[in-house]
């Protein structure tokens, strides 16, 4: 188990907190979504009344190790202050600069200052100005961040698979690092979960790939009672039994594979659930999310899907089958859509299962949801609320699902 906030001491210290304020901005430069804002108040919070000074840090877009003023973290600052009801200072430009350093030492406890976007460095994540590699140049960007506080703070768990400076570097140059109350809260749920689960132990995996979550449904296989599958990495699964999937997403260098996996499914006697029904359709228009008029629409008896059509949600028997699977879980991991839940007409499957999984959570089970798609789904199905737990990392849950190690994780030092 990882150090935690309660762990340390920060009164009238400097803390270097790592948060995720990778937050969207519309043409002028306007938050459009400040949840990712909003998750590291708590921390934030703690720290205040603690009487530490607060030093945040944070990427923001893709600048590749350029000076972006478009990506620049001014607005995260101001929009920040806001939520908090407090000033929050800001030094633009370059996060290390002695400007930047000077209003480091210059805080006093109670205080907040952000960062410029880490980003703008190369060394950020790993490489030097030529965009190489470069693990001595990281090093030394992790010892600058470093020299600007005396504790370190992981609270941005949707950065904790990247082995960059400001995630795993800088620990080694602090006096004493801890995980945050949102990583605090992932780990909790993610680890609990997968290391001791209530059963029966349900996954629902989703998405367009296979190759995707290969790695998940291995690691997996190992640990759940049952599994569904749905979204296109079905039609991989269901071709490969010889089904007729159509022209739906496949991927026909994966069908072995896909045999595999419910072998061993089916020797670890782990119940492996696919459609048995399907929405279909002739056309999508997938650039502007909508069917076009042109298209057909239909739902199939069973699982083949005719030529000419492809699958684009599970039909009203595999919910129906799926329901029943469902509803006796007592513990629930969801990763994945359904279908192409973004288009209206091809949402009802997806819909349908999140409500499965908030009518469970509500009788008692455990229920975890993680990856960007599903998190919107059950936002759209209106149950959020009702989930046990939202990850707030895509690609670090998707990881700890696998069963890998994530440097950011890794680098933080263990309770004593």
């Amino acid at each position: 188990m990882k150090k935690t906030l309660a762990d340390i001491n920060v009164k009238g210290k400097k803390v270097l907190v790592r948060v995720d304020y990778n937050a969207p901005l519309d043409a002028n430069l306007k938050i459009t979504n400040d949840k990712r804002i909003v998750a590291a108040i708590p921390t934030i919070e703690y720290l205040l009344k603690k009487d530490a000074a607060i030093i945040l840090m944070s990427h923001l877009g893709r600048p590749k190790g350029k000076v972006v003023p478009e990506m620049s973290l001014k607005p995260v600052a101001a929009r920040l202050g806001e939520v908090l009801g407090k000033p929050v200072k800001f030094v633009g430009g370059d996060c290390i600069s002695a400007e930047s350093k000077k209003a480091a030492a210059d805080l006093k406890s109670g205080e907040i200052l952000l960062l410029e976007n880490l980003r703008f460095h190369p060394e950020e994540e790993g490489k030097n100005a030529s965009g190489e590699k470069d693990k001595a140049a990281m090093n030394a960007f992790s010892k600058e961040l470093a020299s600007m506080g005396e504790v370190f703070v992981q609270d941005a768990f949707g950065t904790v698979h990247r082995s960059h400076a400001s995630t795993a570097g800088i620990v080694k140059y602090v006096k004493d690092a801890a995980a945050g109350l949102l990583v605090e809260k992932e780990l909790k749920f993610l680890g609990e979960t997968l290391e001791n689960p209530a059963r029966p132990f349900l996954a629902i995996l989703g998405g367009a790939k296979v190759s995707d979550k290969i790695s998940v449904i291995e690691n997996l296989l190992g640990k759940v009672d049952a599994i569904i599958i749905g979204g296109a990495m079905a039609y991989t699964f269901l071709k490969a039994q010889g089904v007729n999937a159509g022209i739906s997403l496949v991927e026909d260098d994966k069908l072995d594979l896909a045999l595999e996996l419910l072998k061993k499914a089916k020797e670890r006697k782990v119940d492996f659930l696919l459609p048995v029904d399907h929405v279909i359709t002739n056309k999508v228009d997938f650039a502007n999310k909508s069917v076009p008029s042109a298209a057909k629409v239909e739902s199939t008896v069973d699982e083949a899907i005719h030529e000419g059509f492809m699958g684009v949600d599970i039909g009203s028997k595999s919910i129906e089958k799926f329901a029943e699977v469902i509803k006796f879980a007592k513990t629930i991991v969801w990763n994945g859509p359904l279908g192409i839940f973004e288009i209206d007409e091809f949402s009802k499957g997806t819909v349908a299962v999140a409500e499965l999984v908030a009518e469970a959570t509500d009788e008692g089970a455990i229920s975890v949801v993680g990856g960007g798609d599903s998190v919107s789904a059950v936002k759209k199905a209106g149950v959020d609320k009702r989930i046990s737990h939202i990850s707030t990392g895509g690609g670090a849950s998707l990881e700890f699902l696998e069963g890998k190690e994530l440097p950011g994780l890794a680098a933080l030092p263990d309770k004593k």
